[in-house]
Order: structure tokens, then C-alpha cells, then sequence
């Protein structure tokens, strides 16, 4: 029997082991969703409620299985709505294979209706490769190039099939002159650095007095390695935000995030440390790693491309960070001064007391940072948890403590808002049997969230584990964006951009027929996680929090939180709150108890 280009779209892609793909229709793909119907929907079509929508469920799956996420949009609008998605799976380095349609063959270039020169729309995004099928023969090449490269490269790529040759008899390509047959799968190599860098490195770390180590992502599968070379040279080790999972928080010497929105213990260890080593993190915070000319450092990474960059590192490893650690471990001599290590972890523990007390302190109505503390210690050790951008990225990455099997992500360089509610969606289908997390900003939630718990109703009772609860932090306030004008522009918070209509968020959930709490006091945040987290189907949590809790820079000084504050006295309609929630904050990290530097 023939077949139609449609059907083997398909076909191929179950053949790679894609089991859901993230779509809405339009009828620039009405041939792949003719042949859904006649697949009986495997792999399974989610409907998503936006294109953009799909491609972040897309990004969720492959960050969260480490397999490659698909995504499939119609010509047109419906593919300039995939864009942002794209780019946060190309500036996150995950694999994602968009499927696009386009107009007949025999209209292009014509004006038509929804016709965009896709190729150059996407020749950005999908840099690593973007084809469009002209001919049937084309098919199995481009489908399993997109699989491959995405695959090697971490990143998206695209493929474009006119609507007219998704209709057309599939032929498969020849052996011909001009055809180009392809094949299944991919085995990947071992990659280590040869054993004369490897001696020289173990040199470098092993002449370290105070060793700290960065980790991100890229150090994911190498966590037995990584507590390795951390205990051997008595070293603390920060996380990247996406390498927040790679260790778990309760190590003492695990000094927490890096940056802006990092702890005072990665910053104070960057700043005095003599020696720095970096492995699978593309951090581009410089201000944030130790002054130059002041460690001598080493990277590792499995992508050349990204070595020896944001830093002025000695040496540079392309490497599998589990293989090249494990191979570098035999090479290094154990720290027998533990003075820097015990310093570090006093530190941390101090940070932990000050982080406590400031979830505990006063707010008006709750103060967000509770949220997090009070779900700390009720996760489950399955959980993934996503936070959304904006200032649930804060919270998310300093108050919450990892352990266990924990996974976490949020959309770290791109920082997009929109996606954790989406990347939740990614994960139950990758890991449907595991609870699920996002806590995001009612910004976020008024964007696309609500509209996605559309999407939940429709597909929950499908997963093993229901389990899915959307924190919402309800401020009326785009909160990060009024927080950075005060403190980059030196301005007072602008109103009309700022604040946000008034919305119940449980009640939209109770109309779907999910769980809706609402939480307007304190001591009622923990029951309502306990209940959410109890629940037998999918439970937002709407949680009424003070937009004035300051999200203080690890590096800030108490005299500069002061002038900051002063200098809002004048034209900021929550002047006051801001002032006194900012001393108030700053104050725990004063109080007596445990050293934090």
C-alpha cells in the first residue's frame, strides 16, 4: 500500500521514540493531522492552548528526560508563535525538533495567505539546522538530522513541509546520484581529555589552598564525581541556577546559587578563593567569579565551543564532566587543611539560619519568601519543581533546598517569562508518575498560566501521579521588573506598567474542575501545601504575598539597602513598605546565631 509524506512523518518519529508531541493545529498541517487520525494519535498530539505554549512544553520534556522534545505548529502565525519557545531551548542548550507547515509549493512567492519565508524566520533559532522538504525523497534525511543535531548540538532545530507534500505518495530516496538515503540512531562517544592535560590539571587543583568549584547543567550525571573532587581538595561548590539539581542543598559545603540571585557564602567563596574549577557551566556573570589575576582556573565542558569563555582559565578540558572528572580523581592529592572547607560550610549553615528567619519575618498579608521555605521540607525527594521569571526565580533559588532525586529548572538564559506553568505540563508527560511544582508570579500566570490550566484539565487524569500544584504569588505587581527599576534606574514604581488587575486564580482553577486555595495568612501555608501536595488531582495555591520584600543582591551592604530605600522616599507609592521590609530583611543577616561572613 502507499503512503502518504504525513504517515511517515510519523512513522519516523515513533521510530526515534518520540511519544508525545506538543502542537496546535491549523491547516497549514491539516495532511500531519489527517495522519494522526489514521495513526490513532501515536505519538500523542498535546494540544497545547499557543503555539509558544507548545514549544515550552517541549523545552520542559527534553529538560527533564534529556531526550528530544518535539513540537509541531501550522504555516505562518502558528510558527512565529513557536519562536520564543525555540529560544529558550537554544539559549538553555536543549534539544527540541520543531515541525512547521507552509503553504502549497505552487503558491510560494506569491503573497499568500500565511506565507512567511520560514527559512529565514528560523535560520536564527534553529542555526544548527532548518530545511524545508520539497520532494517526498527528502524526508528521512531531514527528520533524522533534526533528531541527530539536536541531539549534538543541545538546541533546536526545524523542519518545513508545504502542506501539498504532506499530501503527496511518500518515496523514499534511492540509491541514486542526487539522493541522499539515511538511517536510524545515534551512539555517542567517550569523551575524556588526554592524560598530559589531565596531569596538568590535577597539578593546577592540587597546588589550590582554597579551591571552589562552579557547577552547572553540564555537570548533571556526574554528581558521585563531583563529591569526589570536592572532598579531596576540601573545596565548596556553587551551582549555576540550571545546575540547581546537580547537587543536593543539604551537603554543608554546597554554597547554593551564583549571582544576582545567588547566596552570600557562593559569593564571599568566589571572591576570596584561590583557585577555581568549572564544569558544565556557561555562567556569564563575571562580576560575580573571582576578581582576575586572583585564581588560577580550569573548565571542563563537552562542547569546545563554550570553553575558556567568561573566564581567563589556565586550562581548557572538551570533556563528559562524569568521564573526565572520573578520570581526573586518581591524579589529585587530598586536602589535609580543612580551614577553608570548615569556613565555607560555617558560612552555609549561617546562610541557612539567616534564609529561615527571613521567610519568618513579618509582612503585609505573607511574605513570599515563606512560600518557599514551608514547601522546602514537604517535597517529596521525586519532585520537579519549576519556578517561572521574575521574583518566584529569587525565592526559588535561595530558600528552596534540594535532596534526593529532585529535579529543577526555569528558563535561565533567555529568563522568558511564561514558561513554568508549560514546563510543568513537559514534565508530568516526561515523568508522569512524579509529583510536579511551578511557582510562578501572578504576571506570568495572567500571560499564559491560566490559559495552560486549560490544558491540565483536559490531560491530568492520564498521569499516574496527579499531582500537579501552581503556586501562584499574588501581588499585583510585575514585582522583578518594579525592583530592578528602583534599584538599576533609580526609580519609583511606575503604576501604569507595574500593576496588575485583581484576579482569583483558585477560583479560575475550581471552574476548571481542579483544586482551587485560596491562602491570605501565614500559618495557613503549610496546611495548604500539605493538601496540595495530598491532592488527588492538579491544585493551584493562590497565595496573597507583599510585593515589598526586597530580593537583596548577595553582595549588598545594609548601608546600601538604606540608601536605596532613602532614595525611593519620594514619588513611590510603597515607599514605606519597601524601607521597612528592606532593613527588616537585611537586619536577620545581623542578628546573632551562626557566622554567614
Amino acid at each position: 500500500m502507499s503512503q502518504a509524506v504525513s504517515d511517515f512523518v510519523l512513522e519516523r518519529l515513533r521510530d526515534w521514540g518520540v511519544e508525545q508531541v506538543f502542537g496546535y493545529p491549523g491547516d497549514g498541517i491539516n495532511g500531519l493531522l489527517a495522519a494522526w487520525g489514521r495513526a490513532d494519535n501515536k505519538p500523542q498530539f498535546v494540544q497545547a492552548r499557543h503555539e509558544e505554549m507548545s514549544a515550552f512544553e517541549a523545552v520542559g520534556y527534553a529538560k527533564f528526560t534529556g531526550k528530544v522534545g518535539v513540537c509541531v505548529a501550522t504555516s505562518g502565525p502558528g510558527a512565529v508563535h513557536l519562536l520564543n519557545g525555540l529560544y529558550d531551548a537554544k539559549l538553555d542548550h536543549v534539544p527540541v525538533v520543531a515541525i512547521v507547515g507552509q503553504t502549497a509549493r505552487s503558491a510560494m512567492g506569491g503573497s499568500y495567505q500565511q506565507e512567511i519565508d520560514l527559512i529565514s524566520l528560523f535560520k536564527d533559532v534553529a542555526s544548527d539546522y532548518v530545511q524545508m522538504c520539497t520532494v517526498p525523497a527528502q524526508l528521512p534525511n531531514l527528520i533524522d538530522r533534526a533528531m541527530r543535531i539536536a541531539m549534538s548540538a543541545h538546541a533546536p532545530t526545524a523542519i518545513i513541509i508545504p502542506s501539498d507534500v504532506q499530501e503527496m505518495e511518500y518515496v523514499a530516496p534511492g540509491h541514486a546520484f542526487k539522493e541522499v538515503p539515511s538511517s536510524l540512531g545515534i551512539e555517542w562517544p567517550q569523551v575524556v581529555p588526554d592524560d598530559e592535560s589531565l596531569k596538568r590539571t590535577a597539578e593546577l587543583l592540587n597546588a589550590g589552598n582554597k579551591v571552589a568549584m562552579l557547577i552547572g547543567q553540564g555537570a548533571r550525571g556526574a554528581r558521585e564525581q563531583v563529591m569526589q573532587v570536592a572532598e579531596l581538595l576540601g573545596a565548596g561548590v556553587a551551582k549555576a541556577l540550571l545546575g540547581k539539581d546537580v547537587l543536593p542543598d543539604t551537603l554543608p559545603y554546597v554554597t547554593g546559587a551564583i549571582g544576582l540571585l545567588g547566596t552570600r557564602p557562593s559569593y564571599e567563596m568566589m571572591m576570596s578563593c584561590d583557585t577555581l574549577l568549572t564544569v558544565g557551566s556557561n555562567f556569564p556573570y563575571t562580576q560575580f567569579m573571582p576578581k582576575f589575576g586572583q585564581a588560577r582556573a580550569v573548565q571542563i565542558d563537552h562542547d569546545g565551543r563554550l570553553v575558556g569563555m567568561r573566564y581567563p582559565y589556565e586550562i581548557n578540558l572538551v570533556g563528559d564532566a562524569q568521564r573526565t572528572l572520573a578520570a581526573l580523581i586518581p591524579l589529585l592529592k587530598p586536602n589535609e587543611d580543612r580551614s577553608w572547607r570548615q569556613e565555607i560550610e560555617s558560612n552555609v549553615a549561617g546562610w541557612w539560619d539567616t534564609m529561615a528567619r527571613q521567610a519568618m519575618t513579618d509582612a503585609d498579608q505573607i511574605n513570599p519568601m515563606r512560600i518557599f521555605a514551608e514547601l522546602s521540607d514537604r517535597l517529596p525527594d521525586d519532585a520537579i519543581v519549576v519556578a517561572d521569571s521574575g521574583s518566584s526565580a529569587n525565592w526559588y533559588a535561595r530558600q528552596l533546598k534540594f535532596r534526593g532525586n529532585m529535579r529543577g529548572s526555569l528558563s535561565g538564559t533567555l529568563a522568558t517569562m511564561g514558561p513554568g506553568v508549560p514546563y510543568a505540563i513537559g514534565a508530568k508527560f516526561a515523568h508522569p508518575n512524579r509529583p510536579a511544582i511551578a511557582v510562578v508570579g501572578d504576571g506570568a500566570m495572567q500571560m499564559n498560566g491560566l490559559a495552560e490550566l486549560i490544558t491540565i484539565k483536559r490531560y491530568w487524569q492520564q498521569w499516574s501521579d496527579p499531582r500537579l500544584v501552581v503556586a501562584v504569588l499574588h501581588n499585583d505587581d510585575l514585582n522583578q521588573v518594579t525592583w530592578e527599576m528602583r534599584a538599576m534606574e533609580g526609580a519609583p514604581k511606575f503604576v501604569e506598567s507595574q500593576s496588575l488587575p485583581d484576579i482569583d486564580y483558585a477560583a479560575f482553577a475550581r471552574g476548571l474542575g481542579l483544586h482551587g486555595v485560596n491562602v491570605e495568612e501565614p500559618d495557613a501555608l503549610g496546611a495548604a501545601w500539605d493538601a496540595a501536595l495530598a491532592a488527588d488531582r492538579p491544585t493551584v495555591l493562590d497565595v496573597r504575598c507583599d510585593p515589598n520584600v526586597p530580593p537583596i543582591p548577595p553582595h549588598a551592604t545594609f548601608a546600601q539597602m538604606k540608601d536605596a530605600g532613602l532614595a525611593l522616599l519620594h514619588g513611590d507609592e510603597d515607599r514605606w513598605g519597601v524601607l521597612r521590609q528592606g532593613v527588616k530583611q537585611k537586619a536577620q543577616e545581623f542578628l546573632p546565631g551562626r557566622k554567614d561572613g
